[in-house]
């Protein structure tokens, strides 16, 4: 790619008030079924999208590439990227990682992900989301997958301090459809799903959807196909010099969330914080020293 650091959906998203009505038409048609629906002949796209040809040339240079087939290796190498297994990942870095020591290393691609994630992030939509989780006339379900679940725990620990009506959901065990049977219009769900990404998650997402729920998604920078049904979709660079991809930018959103939530009712959480401290004084849960 001609920035190692955007997907072309990034790119997309970053030049759409640029384009004209046909490559508009063209861009969110693009996006709709991303990445798969650019891997086909140019001529193909221009029908599936109902534009001509020349406007399918137009956008892909508007992108910063020199033609078609450029903007098609990109996509190919997202879709690689997208399939990754540990194995696979290792390798690479193994291959391509500078030298010095794996914590500088490590630091810096964590850093570098914090900036782009930072640079892409829409601080409305960020707003927009926090104020649905902490909105307690909605229930709360928090959903995480199979990594994922120790991020959902994370928020959902920190939620039960600041507000009551809410529940956890792993979408890899098998009890998730009962949650369901008590989701209501208007409940919201905030979803975790990095790539691999989850097929129970998937199925999770559209029966809540069609239970009239709103849906926050918390994905990677490929975005898990759940966005397509998300009202919000916060997006979170993963990749580091591991078999694994990296949660911290993905933790930094959480708690910059945890935080906003909380500031939101201040009062209330303040009292339920208060009371909180009463019931562990009584079971000794913590050590004092004083």
């Amino acid at each position: 790619m001609t920035d190692a650091n955007q997907t072309i959906s990034d790119r997309i998203h970053k030049e759409l008030d640029t384009f004209t009505r046909a490559e508009r038409q063209l861009a969110l048609s693009i996006l709709e079924n991303y990445p798969a629906s650019g891997l086909g002949p140019l001529t193909a796209l221009a029908r599936s999208a109902d534009v001509s040809v020349p406007t399918v040339a137009r956008m892909v240079q508007k992108l910063g590439y020199k033609g078609y087939p450029d903007f098609q290796a990109d996509l190919r190498d997202e879709l690689s990227a997208i399939a990754k297994g540990p194995i696979a990942k290792h390798e690479t870095w193994a291959g391509a990682a500078p030298s010095g020591h794996i914590l500088n290393r490590f630091t810096e691609a964590v850093i570098d992900n914090i900036r782009n994630t930072m640079a892409h992030i829409d601080p409305v939509a960020f707003d927009e989301a926090c104020a649905l989780v902490a909105d307690q006339k909605r229930h709360l379900y928090i959903v995480g997958g199979r990594i994922t679940h120790t991020l959902a725990e994370y928020l959902f620990m920190h939620m039960q301090v600041i507000r009551p009506n809410l529940t956890h959901v792993q979408s890899t065990s098998n009890t998730w459809p009962h949650y369901l049977l008590n989701a209501a219009e208007g409940d919201v769900f905030v979803i975790f799903d990095v790539r691999r990404y989850e097929n129970n998650t998937l199925k999770l997402a559209e029966m809540a959807r069609a239970r009239g729920a709103r849906l926050v998604l918390f994905t990677d920078q490929w975005r898990s196909p759940v966005h397509r049904l998300a009202d919000i979709t916060l997006t979170c660079r993963i990749i580091v010099p591991s078999a694994w991809d990296s949660v911290a930018t993905t933790v930094l959103l959480v708690e910059s969330m945890i935080s906003q939530v909380q500031n939101l009712d201040w009062d209330n959480t303040k009292d339920r914080m208060q009371e909180l401290e009463e019931i562990f004084d009584k079971t000794r849960l913590f050590r004092k020293f004083t």
